[in-house]
């Protein structure tokens, strides 16, 4: 990468000010311009600095990391990496702040000096190049809360599941998600299992999330639990999910703690995979922005053994084209749209009427 990717470290604590700007300092195409230790400073900072990328802390005192988030909006569209702990309430806030337009997050280490671990920070590295790549697409997006509130409304359910619409997601995926879920009429005779790639707690949070915005009911899978139509189910961090069929036919979920597949746990093929073994006969497969090929497989296997559908996002409303990519380069996706129009293709593709 020829030009110097320009980053703003937010952080109330010294230490974590100056682990941050040796690792981004370390490299050859980033370059720490300015580290801010509150609020106030930071935004003075964003002003005058102009940065490339921004890491901002959640939890600081004065002004908190989601009210600088909301701030730092008002005065530039430099892209935000949130630093949170992995904690409940830093879950629920890091979704938040996700939703207010950071673009992704990393999760503090329990311990605070493994921070500087090796795997930690090829992490930060990644996502900062990746913040960087993702400001300079062109973006328009327009939210439609007018829709997802009106969904809000009623809520009624089919007794029959007729299709199983599997979700595949990964960098961006959770505001990603939020253009998604709330637009799937409540009544559609079809259950949706979402794999996100996140840490345990953080999905709660999003699914509770969605939840409060959507018509279907939206929540965590968990183990042995019977598949419902108007239901999202979304994969817990650091778990596989899987469906299965039980003797009588109906379709459950399954979760393991089989090995990560491919650095990931849970995994978008292994979801895709054992829905394909139950031979379901209407699967529609949706695969959104993400790092790496995760669902690429699953894909194939979903078109080869239940007909199904693909549905991929497109390059310029992905914040990452790679898992899209994957399965688009090797010819296996039925349509590939911008975000807003995923909902309405799993609607076509249902042969629903809205």
């Amino acid at each position: 990468m020829a030009e110097t990717i320009e980053v703003l470290v937010i952080d109330d604590s010294a230490f974590m000010r100056k682990v941050l700007q040796d690792i981004l300092d370390s490299t050859h195409d980033i370059k720490v311009v300015g580290t801010a230790k509150n609020g106030l400073e930071a935004l003075d900072m964003a002003r005058e600095l102009h940065p490339d990328v921004i890491t901002l802390d959640l939890n600081m005192p004065s002004m908190d990391g989601l009210t600088c988030l909301r701030e730092l909006q008002n005065i530039t569209d430099t892209p935000v990496i949130m630093l949170s702990s992995l904690t409940v309430d830093g879950g629920k806030a890091t979704i938040e702040a996700l939703e207010s337009g950071a673009i992704d997050f990393i999760t503090k280490p329990s311990n605070i000096f493994d921070i500087s671990g090796e795997q930690k920070k090829d992490e930060i590295i990644k996502k900062i190049r990746m913040a960087y790549g993702f400001s300079r697409k062109k973006q328009t997006s327009r939210k439609k809360t007018g829709q997802a509130q009106a969904a809000l409304e009623h809520r009624h359910k089919c007794t029959e599941i007729k299709a199983l619409i599997a979700i595949g997601t990964s960098t961006g995926g959770p505001r990603a998600l939020q253009e998604v879920i709330p637009y799937i009429p409540e009544d559609i005779p079809a259950a949706v299992l979402v794999v996100q790639h996140m840490p345990p707690g953080f999905t709660r949070s999003l699914a509770e999330r969605l939840d409060s915005i959507s018509g279907m009911t939206v929540k965590e899978g968990e183990d042995d639990e019977l598949i419902r139509p108007g239901h999202v189910y979304i994969a817990p961090g650091d778990y596989h999910m899987e469906v299965r069929k039980d003797d009588d036919g109906k379709m459950k979920i399954r979760l393991t703690k089989d090995e990560p597949v491919k650095g990931h746990r849970p995994s978008v093929n292994v979801l895709m995979k054992s829905i394909a073994r139950t031979r379901f006969p209407n699967v529609i497969g949706v695969i959104m922005t993400g790092m790496g090929n995760d669902g690429k497989d699953g894909v194939m296997s979903i078109k080869e053994h239940n007909k199904g559908v693909v549905i991929c996002q497109d390059e310029m409303s992905s914040v990452v084209y790679g898992m899209p990519k994957a399965v688009v380069n090797s010819g296996l996706a039925d349509a590939v749209v911008p975000l807003k129009e995923i909902a309405g293709m799993i609607v076509k593709y249902m042969g629903v009427e809205q």
